[in-house]
């Protein structure tokens, strides 16, 4: 029997906290504030900054008024791998609700590339967004604000911090080599934020998605023979959806996860287990 619908039914998991999600103008940030605010979350939606990328936070900010017009939201525009793109998502963050529950670090690029054509400044880009670009957002140099510090600043209360790794933390791809030691190295920032931020009762977890279908790979999902051989690969039979996230991000999120900090959970459709 099919489990519940975290993506249509409201279950109030998520009342009233306030959640900041990097990345969120499309894909898997997208399908995780979406779910985030059906749940009952007031969100925080962080985006590149771009014309494009404007647009499309601005569809889902209307997505949410739908769901539910009591949900407000604020939109933050910046380059994650500046420093201070983190800054402004908190101080804007505390001027609306005066503070942070949860943290969704999405924001990430997957440029492909085989090994030997790597440029140097794609090496440079892809480990400043994914990977700085998530320690920025949890923690930057003292005299700025992040969400870790203002998490501390609400103890007894803390806080519940969820990083989109990748299933590529666990093994190789030939295509991206630049990314997967970005989201190996996300997936370990984690782990040891689950210690160092234990004591101020901020919960630290991280998703790893298997193929899940966004505009990072839609051209090469394009082409019927990789669509193929990657959904022969998972047991149940398809290829993820940004939606997928949404249950296992929300379930870290919220209070049902409260024992669970350090943790590192696959959503990927039983892909890595497939030895087949």
């Amino acid at each position: 029997m099919p489990g519940p619908d975290f993506n249509t039914t409201s279950f109030g998991l998520l009342r009233d906290q306030v959640v900041v999600i990097t990345g969120a103008s499309q894909g898997i940030g997208k399908g995780i504030a979406l779910g985030c605010a059906r749940q009952g979350a007031h969100v925080v939606l962080h985006y590149l900054g771009n014309e494009q990328t404007a647009k499309d936070v601005d569809e889902i900010v209307k997505e949410i008024r739908n769901i539910d017009p009591t949900r407000k939201t604020v939109v933050v525009g910046g380059d994650i791998s500046n420093p201070t793109t983190s800054t402004r998502i908190v101080e804007e963050s505390l001027k609306t609700f005066g503070r942070i529950d949860c943290l969704v670090s999405n924001a990430g690029i997957c440029p492909f590339y085989s090994f030997l054509d790597i440029p140097h400044d794609v090496w440079n880009l892809t480990r400043s967004v994914n990977l700085d670009g998530t320690f920025y957002v949890v923690q930057v140099e003292s005299r700025r604000l992040a969400c870790a510090k203002q998490m501390k600043g609400q103890t007894p209360q803390g806080g519940s911090i969820v990083a989109v790794s990748s299933i590529s933390a666990l093994v190789g791809g030939g295509q991206q080599a630049h990314y997967t030691p970005t989201k190996a190295g996300v997936k370990s920032l984690m782990e040891s934020c689950a210690i160092s931020l234990a004591p101020y009762h901020i919960r630290c977890n991280s998703v790893l998605p298997g193929t899940i279908e966004t505009p990072i790979n839609a051209e090469d999902l394009s082409r019927p023979e990789k669509r193929q051989h990657m959904e022969g690969r998972v047991p149940l039979g398809r290829l993820g959806r940004p939606e997928d996230l949404a249950g296992p991000t929300i379930f870290l999120l919220s209070t049902m996860s409260s024992y669970v900090t350090g943790a590192s959970v696959l959503v990927d459709g039983g892909a890595f287990v497939n030895l087949q």
